[in-house]
């Protein structure tokens, strides 16, 4: 196996149109239609960097900066930006850019977190990355960071996981 690998290596860049059944009432595109195209591209970026199938382990957030209109195109950049032993995180941006006066800005941004998985279906490990552009490093400096506050998030999801109740509602 390949021990690291270029941050470069995992991107994915996917550009689209803004049609009008993804928009919603305010004539912006709707975030869950967003969210999923960032999930898609950065499962991509995840499976390119490990060449391993993958799950989704977690989203951090997404922070949508602002909208993006039906005269926009889209642009979703993903790469691998952290590595763990079995997880990659990929940050993901999602650039509006008006094709009328070609002005592009930042929509959105978010971490993703992902799990490589062997033939059997269980977690295994995957190569280390490497930044080279500014971004990349301030991204990869800052990812164990991200890392420990996932895995406090998850004991406390797990907590309240238990705590919850499953009854059904009518019962």
């Amino acid at each position: 196996m390949i021990k690291e690998l270029f941050c470069s290596a995992s991107k994915v860049v996917h550009t689209d149109l803004v049609l009008p059944n993804d928009t919603n009432n305010h004539n912006t595109l709707f975030g869950g239609v967003l969210m999923k195209k960032m999930d898609a591209v950065a499962a991509i970026a995840s499976r390119r960097h490990s060449r391993r199938e993958v799950v989704t382990a977690s989203t951090d957030s997404v922070d949508f900066l602002g909208p993006v209109y039906p005269d926009d195109s889209l642009c979703l950049e993903a790469y691998v930006s952290y590595t763990g032993r079995t997880s990659m995180e990929v940050f993901v941006k999602a650039i509006a850019e008006d094709l009328r006066t070609g002005y592009r800005r930042i929509a959105a941004t978010a971490f993703l977190t992902f799990v490589a998985l062997d033939e059997n279906g269980a977690p295994c490990s995957v190569p280390a990355v490497i930044p080279q552009t500014e971004e990349e490093k301030k991204l990869h400096e800052t990812g164990d960071e991200r890392a420990k506050i996932r895995k406090m998030r998850r004991i406390n999801s797990k907590d309240l996981a238990d705590f919850i109740k499953v009854d059904k509602p009518w019962s």
